[in-house]
């Protein structure tokens, strides 16, 4: 979505590197840049206007001149500046002290109502709630059927009793307003303690449909009223949020569709215009892409400075805890990392969404932007297949793969032996890598990282010797030391003295094996 403002924006901070310090006319030619760059984006011009001045005051100031590395504080500000308008902090729902907790949607036809409603109530379901989906779409054609699958794929009841419409030609029947009320009302009598209600969208912005959403929520009474937006109208963004605003006054805003390609105005205009936060992203299709807006994590991703804690947070919620022990303890026993092991780490990986989008939180991620576009998700699923067509036995040792072997694995995964060449050789790389860092040896092309373990270990097996003040109890000290060394047993390595009887019929051993155990 921010591909375009973020290449912009990172190659405007690279004329300011190195610079120890900086003029009047580089901050001038700094902030013309960022204004061109947010003017290119679809960012509502008040919104250009407001946080260009911002950041040109602050560059102006002390906090520049008097820094270190100015160029690297001029950054500092422009990221602080971003947080503002995306909202300042990240915003939680607020939930009702009695429930049910009512959620109202709202917003223009297609902005992706319905598809949200059903992700919002699978990420409540997963923080413990028991969630209710009312449909009150009663004219969009198979709104109600939209719901009641969605519904049904994140494990959630909806209350439906109308079926809406199922062609544009069809007259729609049923009250909304009728049905949001009992539909409260039945989340209630069955102890559900959220509710969110899918209100109709239309066309356009008109009175007919802002009537509708203000007698709904004058008939429920909501917690929240969410505004859901598509990230990828534009300019166009802030004229509706303030419509909405004036007929509904929602309380919060969902940006949908934030994994196209379009310039991303809007999620930087909106908050800023209506002073209402954003709360929640919607990324894709699935109901698992959806995430909890966070401010200063997008400004982060805005700057190339990537979004690590997302991604610790998607790795904690949908990596498997008992794998991650199973593969804490091989690696700490030293054993071979496995096709098997790597088939099950490509699982866990596939389960965190998609790889363009996890690649994408990584710090740094402009450098290889070309790439990281290129990058074919389908090559994981090939990757899969290979595997999955061996033998347990080559899944163990890939070494036995011969020419006929791979052939073979080629044909039944359906790619060519070269790829199947290039797999094997990746995952020797990758086999080897693990054995060197399992072994202590740390990261291959990382000077000093062995050898620092290495120390490590050395300094933890060496005992300090204890410091007394009194001399009598230094003594006392030492002569307890020598004794316990004298009395300690000497002889074979195993524990055994040498003034034990050894009896070699006590083992286990093949016949004829006790003549190499005699005594000397």
């Amino acid at each position: 979505m921010f591909n375009s403002l973020s290449d912009r924006l990172t190659e405007t901070f690279k004329n300011l590197r190195g610079k120890g310090r900086l003029s009047e006319a580089d901050i001038d030619g700094t902030v013309r840049e960022i204004r061109r760059a947010l003017l290119d984006a679809d960012v509502a011009v008040p919104v250009v206007r407001g946080f260009v001045a911002q950041v040109k005051e602050r560059a102006l100031g002390a906090e520049v001149s008097e820094s270190l590395n100015p160029g690297q504080q001029v950054v500092k500000i422009v990221n602080e500046e971003l947080v503002g308008i995306l909202g300042g902090e990240t915003r939680r729902l607020n939930l009702a002290k009695n429930p049910p907790t009512v959620i109202m949607l709202a917003g223009l036809q297609g902005a992706g109502k319905t598809t949200l409603a059903g992700k919002l109530a699978k990420h409540l379901k997963a923080e413990g709630h028991t969630p209710m989906l009312v449909a009150c779409d009663l004219q969009r054609p198979n709104a109600v059927k939209q719901l009641q699958i969605n519904g049904e794929r994140a494990g959630v009841p909806v209350y439906a009793p109308h079926p809406g419409v199922s062609s544009e030609f069809d007259t729609p029947t049923g009250d909304p307003v009728a049905v949001a009320r009992d539909g409260v009302a039945e989340a209630k009598a069955k102890l559900h303690d959220i509710v969110i209600v899918d209100t109709a969208g239309r066309l356009g912005v008109d009175t007919e449909m802002m009537a509708q959403a203000a007698n709904i929520r004058a008939a429920i009474n909501p917690d929240e009223v969410l505004f859901v937006i598509d990230a990828m109208i534009g300019q166009d963004a802030v004229n509706t949020a303030q419509a909405f605003h004036e007929g509904v006054d929602f309380t919060g805003v969902v940006l949908s569709k934030l994994d196209g390609d379009a310039r991303g105005g809007a999620a930087l205009s909106v908050a800023s215009v209506t002073g209402k936060p954003v709360m929640f992203a919607s990324t894709g299709e699935n109901l698992d892409d959806f995430e909890i807006f966070h401010p200063d994590r997008m400004a982060s991703r805005i700057l190339d400075m990537g979004d690590v804690l997302t991604l610790i947070e998607q790795a904690e919620k949908n990596w498997d805890k008992g794998e991650a022990e199973r593969m804490a303890k091989k690696f700490a026993d030293q054993e071979d990392f496995t096709l098997d092991d790597f088939l099950a780490q490509m699982a866990q990986i596939k389960k965190m969404g998609s790889m363009k989008k996890l690649l994408g939180m990584m710090p740094g991620a402009q450098i290889s932007r070309q790439q990281l576009e290129q990058f074919d998700e389908r090559q994981i699923d090939r990757v899969e297949a290979i595997v999955r067509s061996m033998t347990p036995h080559e899944r163990v040792a890939p070494k036995i793969i011969n020419g006929s072997r791979r052939a073979r694995i080629a044909k039944g995964s359906g790619v060519s032996v070269s790829e199947v060449n290039q797999m094997l050789e990746r995952f020797g790389e990758a086999q080897k890598m693990m054995k060197k860092m399992a072994a202590g040896g740390g990261i291959p092309g990382m000077p000093g990282a062995g050898k620092g373990a290495a120390r490590k270990a050395k300094a933890k097996g060496k005992g300090k010797k204890q410091k007394y003040g009194n001399p009598a109890k230094a003594a006392q000290a030492e002569l307890e030391a020598k004794n316990k060394k004298a009395a300690a047993p000497s002889g074979a390595a195993f524990g055994a003295g040498a003034n034990q009887d050894f009896d070699p019929s006590s083992l286990n051993l093949p016949a004829g094996f006790e003549k190499y155990l005699g005594k000397k």
